[in-house]
Protein backbone atom coordinates (compact mmCIF):
# COMPACT_ATOMS: atom_id res chain seq x y z
CA UNK A 1 0.00 0.00 0.00
CA UNK A 2 1.72 3.14 -1.19
CA UNK A 3 1.65 6.59 1.55
CA UNK A 4 -0.66 9.20 0.14
CA UNK A 5 1.62 12.63 0.62
CA UNK A 6 -0.22 15.77 1.20
CA UNK A 7 1.06 18.64 -1.22
CA UNK A 8 0.96 22.19 0.55
CA UNK A 9 2.15 24.12 -2.22
CA UNK A 10 1.32 23.24 -5.97
CA UNK A 11 3.81 23.80 -8.79
CA UNK A 12 1.90 26.99 -9.53
CA UNK A 13 1.16 28.13 -6.42
CA UNK A 14 4.93 27.87 -5.49
CA UNK A 15 5.91 29.43 -9.27
CA UNK A 16 3.09 32.64 -8.11
CA UNK A 17 5.24 33.06 -4.88
CA UNK A 18 8.12 33.30 -6.13
CA UNK A 19 7.33 35.63 -9.01
CA UNK A 20 4.84 37.59 -6.30
CA UNK A 21 7.85 38.39 -4.08
CA UNK A 22 10.38 39.03 -6.82
CA UNK A 23 7.86 41.14 -8.17
CA UNK A 24 7.28 43.36 -4.59
CA UNK A 25 4.21 41.50 -3.19
CA UNK A 26 4.48 41.48 0.40
CA UNK A 27 4.39 37.89 1.91
CA UNK A 28 0.99 39.05 3.85
CA UNK A 29 -0.79 40.07 0.49
CA UNK A 30 0.53 36.73 -0.86
CA UNK A 31 -0.78 34.76 2.04
CA UNK A 32 -4.36 36.26 1.83
CA UNK A 33 -4.18 35.49 -1.92
CA UNK A 34 -3.38 32.11 -1.14
CA UNK A 35 -5.07 31.07 1.74
CA UNK A 36 -1.78 30.80 3.79
CA UNK A 37 0.18 32.22 6.85
CA UNK A 38 2.82 34.37 6.56
CA UNK A 39 4.95 32.08 8.19
CA UNK A 40 4.10 29.45 5.85
CA UNK A 41 5.01 32.04 2.61
CA UNK A 42 8.07 33.04 4.57
CA UNK A 43 9.38 28.53 5.47
CA UNK A 44 8.31 27.71 1.76
CA UNK A 45 10.12 31.34 0.15
CA UNK A 46 13.44 30.33 2.40
CA UNK A 47 13.12 26.69 0.95
CA UNK A 48 13.26 27.97 -2.46
CA UNK A 49 16.08 30.48 -1.67
CA UNK A 50 14.88 33.49 -2.00
CA UNK A 51 13.28 34.95 1.07
CA UNK A 52 15.50 37.90 2.18
CA UNK A 53 15.37 38.52 5.77
CA UNK A 54 14.46 42.03 6.77
CA UNK A 55 17.84 43.83 7.87
CA UNK A 56 16.70 46.06 10.98
CA UNK A 57 18.17 49.45 11.36
CA UNK A 58 18.17 52.26 13.83
CA UNK A 59 16.65 55.28 13.91
CA UNK A 60 19.69 56.94 12.48
CA UNK A 61 19.77 54.45 10.16
CA UNK A 62 22.50 52.38 11.33
CA UNK A 63 22.34 48.04 11.50
CA UNK A 64 21.50 47.25 15.13
CA UNK A 65 24.41 46.54 16.98
CA UNK A 66 23.20 44.25 20.46
CA UNK A 67 24.59 45.06 23.88
CA UNK A 68 26.40 42.21 23.74
CA UNK A 69 28.75 43.29 20.95
CA UNK A 70 29.53 46.28 22.64
CA UNK A 71 30.28 44.52 26.03
CA UNK A 72 32.44 42.34 24.10
CA UNK A 73 34.15 45.00 22.38
CA UNK A 74 35.24 46.89 25.21
CA UNK A 75 36.31 43.67 27.21
CA UNK A 76 38.77 42.48 24.12
CA UNK A 77 40.33 46.32 24.28
CA UNK A 78 40.41 46.28 28.15
CA UNK A 79 41.52 42.46 28.39
CA UNK A 80 38.90 42.10 30.80
CA UNK A 81 37.45 38.61 31.91
CA UNK A 82 34.42 36.72 30.87
CA UNK A 83 32.42 37.98 33.88
CA UNK A 84 33.66 42.04 33.92
CA UNK A 85 32.62 41.67 30.29
CA UNK A 86 29.33 40.29 31.60
CA UNK A 87 28.56 42.85 33.75
CA UNK A 88 28.73 45.89 31.01
CA UNK A 89 25.55 44.30 29.55
CA UNK A 90 24.31 46.13 32.83
CA UNK A 91 24.54 49.64 31.23
CA UNK A 92 22.45 51.34 28.89
CA UNK A 93 23.17 50.68 25.14
CA UNK A 94 24.12 54.29 24.28
CA UNK A 95 26.55 54.45 26.90
CA UNK A 96 28.58 51.20 25.90
CA UNK A 97 28.44 52.23 22.71
CA UNK A 98 29.93 55.62 24.09
CA UNK A 99 32.68 54.40 25.44
CA UNK A 100 33.35 51.53 22.77
CA UNK A 101 33.96 54.57 20.42
CA UNK A 102 35.72 56.66 23.02
CA UNK A 103 38.19 53.41 23.45
CA UNK A 104 38.54 52.40 19.79
CA UNK A 105 39.83 56.03 19.11
CA UNK A 106 42.11 56.37 21.89
CA UNK A 107 43.78 52.72 20.95
CA UNK A 108 47.06 53.11 19.44
CA UNK A 109 47.23 52.25 15.93
CA UNK A 110 49.90 49.24 15.68
CA UNK A 111 51.89 48.34 12.78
Amino acid sequence: MSKVVAVNYTAEQTARVIVGYTDGVTVENLAVELGKSARSIIAKLSREGVYKAKVYVTKQGENVIKKDAHADAIGSILNLTESETESLTKANKSVLKKIFEALAMSKPIEG
